[in-house]
């Protein structure tokens, strides 16, 4: 994956990324409901699967926030991607899970055909081993869902030391008032991702909802 080195002389951030970085609990985590009414009747009329077509919606929403693309690298450098794939966990058939990496920066056609076959490909070989190089694993947004519940907040598991990889989930759709709405959550590293920025993540999600198809 290509990616740049930020210049900290430059950074406007540069107090926050030091504050933030040095704390036990770098992170900052919130959890919106959004409206997928017009969205899911679209997709139910075309029958294109949901999971499928709502990563598509959030990855190239991550995607467009450079702050997202952003990670720590050797401990005190920022670097900042070009693009960054979504590492997304698929059930097998014995009930675990194995990660599967899906670019999401391709034309939507040609990405539901590459993101079909990378699904079944991990349902029969893969596991949770995907780390191939530092550089890969940097790059990816881990992103998972919870399609048996719907859920207000989440608790996710960060290793020790805190990574800089945004963590992005959603539970399972539900009826408010006639509407069909899903919880979407984003945890992101304080070091490198603002309140604003994340704002700006969900505005693109519902941007791409209306844009899509």
């Amino acid at each position: 994956m290509a990616y740049r080195m930020l210049d900290l002389e430059q950074y406007q951030r540069r107090q926050h990324f030091e504050y933030f970085r040095s704390l036990a609990n770098p992170y900052v985590g919130v959890t919106v409901e959004i409206d997928l009414t017009d969205f899911f009747d679209k997709i139910r009329q075309k029958n294109i699967p949901f999971f499928l077509s709502f990563l598509y919606i959030v990855g190239n929403a991550a995607n467009s926030i450079p702050q997202l693309r952003q990670r720590i690298f050797g401990g005190s450098q920022i670097i900042e991607f070009d693009k960054c794939p979504s590492s997304i966990t698929v059930l097998k058939a014995d009930e675990s899970f194995a990660y599967c990496d899906i670019h999401t920066q391709t034309p939507f056609e040609d990405y539901l055909v590459e993101a079909k076959n990378a699904q079944v490909a991990a349902r029969v070989e893969g596991n949770i081993d995907n780390v191939t190089n530092e550089e890969a694993e940097l790059s990816r947004f881990f992103v998972s869902s919870t399609p048996w519940f719907t859920y207000t907040s989440i608790l996710q598991p960060t290793p020790v030391p805190a990574d800089s990889n945004p963590r992005i989930t959603w539970g399972k759709y539900h009826e408010v008032n006639g509407r069909i709405m899903i919880p979407v959550s984003i945890l992101a590293h304080h070091a490198l991702v603002d309140g604003l920025h994340i704002g700006n993540f969900y505005k693109k999600i519902e941007m791409n909802l209306v844009e899509l198809l």
